[in-house]
């Protein structure tokens, strides 16, 4: 019997990458969304329906909202879950200013929910989807697990850092618990078969999606938010990561979970940074398009730069980015310029 893997959040970027990963590692995952990010395809977010398509195989969707305990309970008793996967949540930095209280009652209710719901059925084990953004304001480069956390610049932030510090305690309180926390730094890229990729709905909030509507010609330009940061250029420098290396790093999680490993905390990136215009410039090549960009003030709560030092998880997970820059925006241009429109194209062979 494969063991079965509840995922939540699992029509999202992350979530479906990770569920393809799940199923060519052996696992059956069971994928639960709400589609607040999910482009919806009769009953089932399309992500999942291409899936199905490229794979061969089925996925067991339910429609569900993590705030629905009476809903989450009946999937738990239906199956009998090895571990969860827990990507569902809020996750835009500046709408988590402007609406502080709904991120923390989506994404902090909607954890309790699970962990309490996980608690009363048994299931012991799980993998959360963090964020570098919990080390705050970088106090040294790189970034490494022991980096002082906590110091969040916007709510979005404390959410996932509040949510590492349940599930912290919960693994205290009882001893059977196992959980991976997973700090990514950025993903971007895109499966190979250029059918899922990363589609945000409304204006995207990250660099590289942003980009690539550009290239596409979906927008007139890319606005750079500051030019006289002290980095090589002036531009804030980020540590991407490519999503296929990321949802490799949550199997890796997963296997980590039968060592009974208790809370274990690790950054899931490449060690590297590049700064804006190196990601324009890489697009640029990747797309053969000419890229427009403006330089415009900095945002508040941007750093300069921030990047990953990943050795703990490939010392005890055994894992390692393995795509490089060149890579990644390959296989962002592929899905972008198959999918002008993102999923909502209707469907295409």
């Amino acid at each position: 019997m494969r063991q079965k893997i509840l995922v939540t959040g699992g029509g999202g970027y992350i979530g479906s990458h990770c569920v393809v990963e799940l199923i060519e590692a052996g696992y059956h995952p069971v994928v639960i969304d709400n589609f607040s990010n999910a482009v919806r395809e009769g009953d089932v977010p399309e992500s999942l329906r291409r899936i199905e398509k490229f794979l061969k195989t089925q996925i067991e969707f339910h429609e569900l909202d993590l705030l629905d305990k009476p809903g989450l309970e009946k999937i738990f008793k239906k199956h009998s879950f090895y571990a969860v996967m827990h990507f569902a949540g809020l996750k835009a930095v500046g709408e988590s200013v402007e609406q502080p209280l709904r991120y923390y009652r989506v994404n902090l209710t909607g954890t309790i929910n699970l962990l309490e719901v996980m608690q009363s059925h048994g299931v012991r084990n799980l993998v959360f989807s963090s964020s570098a953004t919990v080390y705050g304001d970088p106090q040294k480069l790189p970034i490494d697990e022991q980096h002082p956390v906590g110091g969040c610049t916007n709510p979005y932030g404390k959410t996932k850092y509040f949510i590492e510090e349940m599930i912290r305690d919960q693994c205290t309180a009882e001893k059977d618990w196992n959980a991976v926390l997973l700090r990514y730094f950025n993903p971007i890229g895109a499966h190979i078969s250029g059918q899922i990729g990363e589609d945000p709905q409304g204006i995207p909030n990250n660099l590289l999606p942003y980009v690539a509507q550009v290239a596409v010609g979906r927008r007139k330009h890319l606005n750079v938010f500051g030019n006289d940061y002290s980095t090589p250029d002036g531009t804030g420098v980020r540590d991407y990561i490519h999503v296929v290396d990321l949802a490799k790093g949550h199997i890796a999680a997963v296997r980590k979970l039968k060592d009974n490993c208790g809370c274990k905390v690790y950054n899931l990136g490449t060690g590297t940074g590049y700064s804006v215009l190196q990601m324009v410039n890489a697009m640029e090549k990747a797309s053969g398009r000419k890229i427009a960009y403006q330089i415009a003030p900095r945002r508040s709560g941007d750093v300069a730069s921030c990047y990953a030092d990943p050795t703990l998880a490939e010392k005890e997970l055994g894992w390692k980015a393995e795509y490089g820059l060149e890579r990644m925006c390959e296989d962002l241009w592929r899905w972008q310029s198959q999918n002008p429109t993102g999923f909502s194209n209707g469907t295409q062979s």
